[in-house]
């Protein structure tokens, strides 16, 4: 599965739309089998969901998104975690073995 993890340096980003980028990983058999860095082609509502889906990602992490952003993932089968903090690497490691768990949204919008 290819996941796309909000970023901002070496964190998760609180935003996914205004994140500095997107760590690209793809997990297979509970690990973290290869990582790419994607810059943030930058913020244009509606945007985000479907250029991320034409890089093959089914999911995203996140600190927060609003709920429209949220249903717009869903209408191109990418699913969402949103009320996530810490290190990406972290995060991805958790989310390969099954353990991440999410929360509320860090945005207020």
């Amino acid at each position: 599965m290819r996941v796309a993890i909000s970023t901002d340096g070496q964190m998760v980003a609180p935003h996914f739309g205004r994140c500095e980028a997107y760590t690209i990983v793809d997990l297979e058999d509970g690990q973290v089998k290869r990582q790419e860095r994607l810059p943030n082609p930058g913020h244009h509502p509606g945007f985000l969901p479907g250029y991320l889906a034409q890089q093959l990602v089914r999911g995203i992490v996140a600190g927060g998104m609003g709920h429209r952003a949220q249903m717009l993932f869903d209408e191109h089968d990418i699913q969402t975690i949103v009320g996530v903090t810490g290190t990406v690497v972290d995060a991805a490691a958790a989310l390969a073995q099954g353990t991440l768990e999410g929360g509320e949204s860090l945005c207020e919008h």
